[in-house]
This record gives structure tokens, C-alpha cells and sequence, in this order.
């Protein structure tokens, strides 16, 4: 808002603009930015005031009470005995008791009959007509054009790859899981985002509960599903679905509350009903997110059932278990290379589709003078038509020619084992660059420092820090952006962990988090920013985010075992490796997204590109870059997690033991603790206008 500019007088001066600070070029808006963060960042002042004044009073009693140390042991609950005593019931009750009887073993019977029915149909079709059915697939939903042809041949190379990489049956065995999940993933995904965008009360019911699924590692998934069903397709199908279907429900749910009221409106003047409504003008309009919603659900199955081989789920997943366990990283990279390749398929066919849901039809050539364009719809239907019979025709085509040449399995004399060569191309990284590197030293050197000057200390002040301490630091950084409410849920989800008598492993975890969380916003933050301002970067990035995008959590492991081995840094590397495409894509969009007017503004002052930057862009991407952190976390804490598998330790490795050898007490009071660590850093770190709202 600007003054009045007073008549001239002698010698006196215009007054400058109340928004405007003194300095010059570059300081464009600065004073109002400073000023709506001091306005905003009162509330929270308040707020750490009080908690600074409870400070004060708790944190004597609470150290004169139980001492200053680790976690108290007389705050502490034994549930591993009691969860290990419920174990052995449900062992010993499973033929007996009626739930098992009349409703779980019902439950997994169907889930057992329906994965082996469709391996049985894979099996019934052959490599041949497998392989033809995905690629044809791919070309009818990609439009039967070159779009069509491009996602064909991917489809082509990813089933060929799978086959000469000897990983045929493992990767049907992936494939008839992974079916079954998504589907009922997105029946179960559909339902409830119907519910929740027809009706508000449901709405604010899911909300909760979808942002706690989503902030779960998908380890915390299995263990309650291992208690009930034991191992095997059955835990692991549900413990899929659980972990898949969230995505449905929210993005069925975002595409039904933001139809156009124009068309709705124009539905109901015509007497439509609301049942009406939604089969002709809601689920239309909402196509697009449906069908990203489905992307979604695909590959958080794809990466949820290869996790689920710790369970007994087989596949490629139980491939790639077993060679990290005995660090054979050729036969790993085996069974990985066809995950990815199943992986950008899957994730390649989905979004051509939904590039033809969003093309807009082709107009043709009027056919007479004078005559108008023709309806291109019926057009379109047919061409849509002809193509499904290619499709079906090509596909029964090679069914018969594979059973005519009594070929049903892939043939070994077309696989090619890769493991010997990789075994030996990772010896000779270790003799070459795991140290002795001129100037830089080596992985292995890199790993060892890593350890020895950033994640052993910053373990060591977590741990050594009076537990009351932490407590409330969680309780404050949840107060900046937040409500009391949002505070003590996040301290008492640290406290729960205390309690369940694995405070020392939590806070070894959460140390990794932190220098995982840190190496991943420098890296990701700097990427995005040169990623923003230079066009070349961005698209040359954007491929390579695409397929890092891509790649379950499982896949990361293997390039980092042979390049830094076992231990905490590698669990580290893979999550820096796992979380960092989100951040550079969220912060690229973030500042591309400044509005130009500012720019301009900022410009016409003279202000350099960095003061653009830094005064401009950076202050107004605010909200993207602490969601990029919020982004972050989830995805760094998920690996931190499955790095348990290659020497992480702490809350990882308790649960792979768990797992592993029965002990289900050991297991699921880390699963728990896992829950409640994702929790704080959720509140923790979600960004604060998102959190009020939810609150």
C-alpha cells in the first residue's frame, strides 16, 4: 500500500513507500516478506513460550524423578513376552478356534486360490503369449500409434529381459501377486474414495487414517499380517493391498470433489439423480486422476511385493532377498534388472494411457464445400475398436504358435547369466575403487569417514541427551508450524517408543534419518535450484528421475552393497539414492512456479540472479520446499528401514529378525516403534498449513 505524495516543498523529499525498504536493488519486497514471517511466526513464539515455562517446571522433576539418562526403566513394559505368549496362541489355536475356522482361513484360502489361479494362467499361456498380451496391451492403451509402438517395445524388452536373464518363473510369480493385489487394491482404493468424496463426514474420517498408512514403511505393513496368516501368498497379499490402496482413495476422492459444478449443475437442472450424477458426469470428469491413481497403486504394490519375500512370497523379490544375504551382488542384480524392467513398464503403459484421456480428438477434413466437420467420436470408437481386435487376434496368435512348438517355459538356451561377470566386475571395483583413490580415497574410505564423523556422533548426542530433553525438542519443532495437539501427539509417539523399551534403537535409527535427510536436501535442494534455471539440466534430469522414480526400495540395495559394502552408510547411500528424485522434482517445481511478476519486479530494480533467488524465488517456493522435506523424511525413514537387510541395524534389523526367525515379540515391538518414529517425523516436518488443516 503506498502513501500520498504531498505537495512539493522546499528542500523536502518524496516519503518512500510503506512496503518498501531502504537498500536498493535487490531488496524488492523484502520488508513486507519480513514482515508476514514476524506476523506469522508470533503464534509460535507463544507457543514455545509456554512450553519453555512447562520446561522450566517438568524437566527438574522429571530428571529428580528418573534421572537424566537414557530412558527409564521403571517408564518401561515388557510386551515382548506378552506379544510372543499371544504368538504361540494363535500357533496353537489356528485349526481350532472359530475365527480362524469361519473367517480368517476362508480369507486366506480365497487369496491362496486366486494368486495360484492366475500363475496357473500365465503358466496356460506360455512366454510366448504372455510376452505378446503385455506388449499388445501396451500398444492398444498407448493409442495404436507411435505413442502406442514406443510403450509396445518397452513392454517387449522388459519380458525379453525377464526371460534372458533366466528370472521367468520368479517374475510370473511377481507378476500373478502383483495382479491380484492391484486389482483389489483398486476396488478397495474406488470404494472408499467414492465415500470419502460423496460424503464430508467420511472424508474427515479417512483423512487420518490414509496420512498414517501412507507415512508407514512398508515393513510395519507385514508383521501384524505374518501374526495372523503365518507366511506365505496370503500376508502377503493383504499386507499389499493395505499398502496400495490409500493412493486409490485419495486421488478417486480428489478427482470426484473437483468436477466442474458447471457440468453438475447442468446435470441436475435435467433431473438427474445423484446416482446419475456420478456414473455420467463425476467418474467422467474424474478419469485422469483414477487413472494416475491406478500408477500409484501399481507401483506401491510392485515395490510392497517384492518387500513381501521376507514373508515367503517368493518371486523376484525372494531372489534378490537371498542373494544380498550372502552379498552375492551378481545373482542380486539378476533378479533386480527385471524388477525395474517390469517397474517402467507398468509405470510407462499407465501414463500413455492417461495421455490419451487427456488428447484432444483429431479433427478431420471437411469432405465438400461448405460441409462441416464431422463428428470425430464414432471415428475414434472405431479405430479403438479395431485395435482391440488386433490386440486379441496377435495375442491368440502366438498362444498357439507357443503350444504348437511345445514351448511354455522361457528356453534356456536364450538366458544368459550375468552374475559371474558382475561378481567379477565388483572385485575389481573393490581392488580399485574402495580405496587407494588418488585425492578422493575410495568408497569404502568415504563410507568409514561417514560412519566415523557424522553418523556415530550424532548417535552418540541422541543417545547421551536426557531422554526428557528430546522430548520436548520434538514437542517444539512440532509447535512451529503447528497446534498443542499436533505437539503432544508427536512427543507422546516418541515417548511410546521409550516405553516399548527400544529408545536406544529408535534414536540409532533416527540418526541415520537425520544424516540420510540432510546429504538428501543438499543435494536435492542445490540440484533443483540449477535444475529451475537452466532448461538443459531439467531435461536432461528428467529421464533419469523418471526411472530413479520408478525403482522399488529393494533395487537400491544392490548397486550400493557393491560399492560401499555392509553397514549403516550403505543403508544411508540407498536412501539418499531412493528420497532424492522427489525432492529435485518438487523443489524444480516449486520455483518454477514463482510468479513472474515478481521476477520482473525484482529485475526492473536492477536485483542480480542471485538476489533473485535468494529474496524472490526461494522465500516464495516456501511451501514446496518444506513439503520437498516432509517428501523427504517419508521416503528416507522407508529405506533407513529396509537397510536393516544390509547392516543398517537398530529398528531394521529387528524387524528382518523378527521376520526371519519367528521371533514375532522382537518383530513387532519394532514394527511399532517404526510406526510411531514415522509419526514424529511426519508432524514434525509436514508443512504447517497442511497440518492446520488437518488439525
Amino acid at each position: 500500500m503506498s502513501t500520498t505524495i504531498p505537495a512539493k516543498t522546499d528542500g523536502a523529499k518524496r516519503p518512500e513507500k510503506a512496503d518498501s525498504p531502504p537498500g536498493g536493488p535487490g531488496g524488492v519486497g523484502t520488508w513486507a516478506v519480513l514482515r508476514a514471517r514476524l506476523a506469522a511466526m508470533r503464534p509460535a513464539s507463544r507457543r514455545l513460550t509456554g512450553l519453555a515455562a512447562l520446561a522450566v517446571v517438568l524437566g527438574p522433576l522429571a530428571a529428580v524423578l528418573w534421572g537424566s539418562d537414557s530412558w527409564p526403566g521403571a517408564l518401561g513394559v515388557d510386551v515382548s513376552g506378552p506379544l510372543d505368549d499371544f504368538s504361540q496362541w494363535i500357533v496353537d489355536n489356528r485349526d481350532t478356534s472359530p475365527i480362524f475356522l469361519y473367517f480368517l482361513l476362508h480369507i486366506s484360502n480365497t487369496a491362496v486360490d486366486a494368486v495360484d489361479g492366475v500363475y496357473q494362467l500365465l503358466d496356460f499361456l506360455g512366454w510366448a503369449g504372455v510376452t505378446a498380451a503385455a506388449v499388445l496391451l501396451a500398444w492398444r492403451v498407448g493409442g495404436a500409434g507411435r505413442t502406442g509402438l514406443k510403450v509396445g517395445a518397452i513392454a517387449l524388452g522388459a519380458f525379453a529381459g525377464c526371460g534372458l536373464l533366466g528370472m521367468w518363473e520368479p517374475a510370473m510369480s511377481t507378476m500373478s501377486l502383483m495382479i491380484v493385489a492391484v486389482a483389489v487394491s483398486a476396488v478397495v482404493g474406488v470404494l472408499l474414495g467414492l465415500a470419502a468424496g460423496l460424503s464430508d463426514k467420511v472424508d474427515r474420517a479417512l483423512r487420518p487414517v490414509l496420512d498414517t498408512m501412507q507415512v508407514l514403511p512398508a515393513f510395519a505393513y507385514l508383521l501384524p499380517f505374518v501374526l495372523v496368516f503365518g507366511t506365505g501368498s496370503p500376508a502377503a497379499l493383504l499386507a499389499t493391498v493395505i499398502y496400495a490402496a490409500p493412493p486409490m482413495a485419495r486421488l478417486t476422492s480428489l478427482g470426484l470433489r473437483g468436477a466442474d459444478p458447471s457440468v453438475l449443475e447442468a446435470s441436475a437442472s435435467l433431473g438427474a439423480s445423484r446416482r446419475q450424477q456420478l456414473l455420467t458426469a463425476r467418474l467422467p470428469l474424474a478419469r485422469k486422476e483414477l487413472l494416475l491413481g491406478l500408477n500409484q497403486t501399481i507401483m506401491m504394490a510392485l515395490s510392497m511385493v517384492v518387500i513381501a519375500s521376507l514373508v515367503g512370497a517368493g518371486g523376484l523379490g525372494n531372489e534378490v532377498y537371498s542373494a544380498l544375504s550372502t552379498v552375492d551382488v551378481g545373482a542380486a542384480l539378476a533378479a533386480g534388472i527385471p524388477i525395474v524392467l517390469i517397474a517402467v513398464w507398468l509405470d510407462r503403459t499407465t501414463e500413455a494411457a492417461g495421455e490419451q484421456l487427456g488428447a484432444p480428438p483429431q479433427a478431420t477434413r471437411p469432405r465438400g464445400p461448405g460441409s462441416r466437420l464431422p463428428n470425430r467420436l464414432p471415428a475414434v470408437h472405431l479405430h479403438g475398436r479395431l485395435a482391440t481386435v488386433v490386440a486379441a487376434v496377435g495375442t491368440v496368435v502366438a498362444i498357439v504358435a507357443g503350444k504348437l512348438a511345445g514351448s511354455v517355459e522361457w528356453p534356456d538356451a536364450w538366458t544368459y547369466d550375468i552374475s559371474s561377470s558382475v561378481n567379477s566386475f565388483q572385485e575389481w571395483m573393490v581392488d580399485h575403487l574402495h580405496e587407494g583413490v588418488p585425492v578422493l580415497g575410495g568408497t569404502e574410505v568415504w563410507a568409514s569417514n561417514f560412519t566415523s564423523w557424522v553418523l556415530n556422533p550424532l548417535r552418540d548426542v541422541l543417545q547421551g541427551a536426557p531422554w526428557w530433553s528430546l522430548l520436548l525438542l520434538v514437542a517444539g519443532l512440532a509447535l512451529l508450524g503447528g497446534t498443542w495437539r499436533t505437539a503432544l501427539g508427536a512427543a507422546a509417539a516418541l515417548g511410546v517408543t521409550g516405553v516399548l523399551g527400544v529408545w536406544s534403537n529408535t534414536l540409532d535409527t533416527l540418526s541415520q534419518v537425520l544424516a540420510a535427510l540432510l546429504v538428501t536436501l543438499v543435494l536435492g535442494v542445490a540440484t533443483g535450484i540449477l535444475a529451475a534455471r537452466v532448461s538443459w539440466v531439467e531435461r536432461t534430469l528428467r529421464p533419469v528421475l523418471d526411472v530413479l522414480q520408478t525403482l522399488p526400495q529393494f533395487v537400491y540395495l544392490i548397486p550400493v552393497v557393491a560399492l560401499v559394502g555392509v553397514g549403516r552408510a550403505a543403508a544411508i547411500t540407498a536412501a539418499v539414492a531412493y528420497a532424492l528424485p522427489a525432492v529435485v522434482r518438487i523443489t524444480t517445481q516449486g520455483l518454477k512456479k514463482t510468479d513472474p511478476a515478481a521476477l520482473e519486479a525484482a529485475r526492473s530494480l536492477g536485483a542480480t540472479g542471485m538476489q533473485q533467488l535468494r529474496q524472490v524465488q526461494l522465500p516464495l517456493a516456501r511451501p514446496a520446499l518444506l513439503l520437498a522435506v516432509n517428501q523427504g523424511v517419508v521416503l528416507v525413514l522407508a529405506v533407513v528401514i529396509v537397510g536393516g537387510l544390509v547392516g543398517g541395524g537398530a529398528l531394521g534389523y529387528d524387524v528382518v529378525y523378527g521376520l526371519s526367525r519367528g521371533d514375532l515379540g522382537v518383530g513387532l515391538v519394532a514394527g511399532a516403534a517404526i510406526v510411531c518414529l514415522g509419526l514424529v517425523l511426519d508432524r514434525v516436518s509436514q508443512p504447517a498449513p497442511a497440518r492446520r488443516k488437518d488439525s
